[in-house]
């Protein structure tokens, strides 16, 4: 930390000094004032921070010791920071820092962004206290991590996979939740319960081994890599998120491309077949390589779906708002019945908290089939807020209860 400070630029220093002032933060020798009482030189003014000299503020900054106070620094000059990069200057016209500038600029950055990282079990990247070189880097690392539901409603990480910009895998580890498991989405995450038996690794021992790429100033790249951060719990300000950068032409307001569409559309192939669980690994190769090929010959972040894609929409449907007592697993024989079919597949998406609501998109082989199938569903058509048509859907359980839903067309 001290040597992060004498290092830092001034206009840094003097941001997390007015921070201290506003957040009411004291240090060994209280607040800003206290300090400069204490220090008894009449050549410091201390309501203009521009004219007080960096050995001033970084001595008064270093008389903070308790670990709360420095992670609440280390948190004010990354938001510093983020400033900074959401600026073209000469220091940031990189493609790299073109890419980040974009994901900031998404109307969803900020609440995707805005993390509990006060919290002690959070690593808070130093990054926005280290000198212009150290912060203007444009190495980066991909990160994606797979996620099982808790009991307590919060998602656990259970593995992780990074790689560099050169494709190298760097971590591809299982990790133990610290709380007990309810739902490892086995379909989604391809984990089970044996693969994690004999497990030992935390999210601390992760966070300790991307530290060490982060604190050099690499970029932290992902698809969707607020949920990875979260899950990781690691706040740093250097992010490119690839569902924020790109969109397709025909996306409806603010949706996200997945992955696996947005790979499609840019380099012809997928990252996975449709109904395969995830791979991290592959998923975060992905990911880095969108950023590369945008790095190499920049293009632009309005994607066109690709003929295949949209006649694929054809052949899906969306059903939403499924509530949680219908067993994921049972749903393809429940959806088989109201669909006087069982040509699909499922391609299940888990609820946000435990007892939440979940959706899943029903693969068909053709836009016939979607067509044929929706029909057949019993319920009131109407349209929704984009104006795609939908019903209302009372599902039959085996257990003999009922659940309504919505089955939607996709287009």
């Amino acid at each position: 930390m001290d040597h992060n400070l004498a290092t830092a630029e001034k206009d840094v220093l003097e941001g997390l000094v007015k921070q201290v002032q506003l957040q009411g933060l004291r240090g060994e020798h209280g607040g800003w004032m206290d300090f400069v009482a204490v220090c008894n030189q009449k050549d410091i003014t201390p309501h203009n921070l521009s004219l007080v000299s960096r050995d001033v503020l970084v001595a008064f900054l270093t008389t903070f010791k308790k670990k709360e106070d420095l992670q609440r620094l280390q948190r004010c000059a990354n938001r510093l920071l983020v400033e900074k990069l959401k600026q073209d200057t000469p220091e940031n016209n990189s493609p790299e820092h073109m890419l980040i500038r974009l994901t900031m600029k998404h109307p969803e950055f900020s609440s995707d962004y805005s993390f509990p990282s006060l919290s002690n079990d959070w690593f808070v990247s130093d990054i926005g206290m280290k000198s212009l070189t150290v912060m203007s880097s444009t190495d980066m690392i991909a990160v994606d991590c797979e996620m099982v539901l808790c009991e307590d409603g919060s998602e656990g990480l259970v593995r992780v996979g990074a790689v560099d910009r050169h494709g190298m895998v760097i971590l591809d580890k299982f990790v133990k939740p610290d709380k007990p498991i309810v739902d490892y989405r086995t379909a989604i995450t391809g984990v089970t319960a044996h693969d994690i038996d004999n497990v030992t690794l935390s999210v601390v021992d992760i966070q300790k081994e991307l530290q060490p790429y982060l604190s050099k100033g690499a970029i932290l790249v992902g698809h969707s890599l607020n949920k990875d951060m979260k899950v990781l719990k690691i706040d740093h300000p250097k992010v490119i998120d690839t569902a924020l950068v790109f969109k397709f032409s025909n996306a409806r307001n603010s949706r996200k491309p997945s992955l696996n569409d947005l790979y499609k559309a840019i380099f012809g192939k997928e990252v996975r077949k449709e109904g395969v669980s995830h791979n991290c690994v592959h998923d975060a190769a992905a990911s880095i390589g969108i950023a590369l090929a945008f790095i190499k010959n920049p293009f632009d972040t309005t994607v066109a779906p690709s003929k295949e894609m949209l006649e694929a929409e054809k052949s899906r449907l969306f059903i939403h708002r499924i509530p949680s007592y219908v067993p994921s697993e049972k749903l393809n024989l429940v959806l088989a019945a109201e669909f006087h079919s069982t040509k699909f597949k499922l391609d299940v998406k888990p609820a946000k908290g435990y007892g939440g609501n979940y959706c899943a998109v029903v693969l068909f082989d053709s836009p016939k089939e979607a067509d044929q199938a929706f029909e057949n569903v019993n319920g009131y058509k109407e349209r929704d807020s984009f104006g795609l048509p939908q019903k209302l859907s009372t599902l039959k359980l085996s257990s003999g209860l009922s659940a309504t839903c919505y089955v939607r067309k996709m287009v």
